[in-house]
């Protein structure tokens, strides 16, 4: 089983760098994101940079799910392919505070705990969880919440 996760965290990774090197050559625009839609979700997740900055994320997406994590948080460092997959495949916004670096705003999400994950549905916190969540179970809760929006 380990190494079909290590095949799918390769895929996404070479996936990355093709969007991320397409994105370079089309200076700076991701090539067919220009589709006129400009609330599109995503697909990489968003380093969050303090208060205000979530609150645009989360006034502007319907379903945002927010990873509070720290550097040296061995299950964070594990679930990061899992958050970086769930921005490339799901419909939901992916945004990432930094505990150590946004204290405070990890404190206003109830972050005792990393990685602690907090899913915004329709501008409002709808679940809570602590500790590393399977693909899974992260994709269920994203399912259950945007059906009802």
């Amino acid at each position: 089983m380990t190494d079909s996760l290590d095949e799918e965290r390769e895929q996404i990774r070479e996936q990355k760098k093709r969007e991320l090197q397409q994105r370079l050559e089309n200076g700076g625009e991701l090539g067919g994101a220009d589709d006129g839609d400009s609330m599109a979700t995503p697909s990489e997740p968003i380093e969050i940079d303090g208060q205000a900055h979530l609150n645009d994320i989360v006034n502007e997406h319907d379903i945002v799910l927010v990873d509070c994590y720290a550097d040296w948080c061995g299950p964070c460092q594990m679930l990061e392919p899992t958050i970086e997959s769930l921005a490339a495949e799901t419909d939901a916004a992916v945004a990432k505070v930094d505990v150590d670096a946004h204290q405070r705003l990890a404190q206003q999400l109830g972050a005792q705990g990393v990685p602690t994950l907090v899913l915004y549905a329709d501008g409002q916190p709808v679940e809570r969880t602590v500790g590393a969540q399977s693909k899974g179970q992260l994709e269920e809760l994203i399912e259950r919440h945007s059906g009802s929006s």
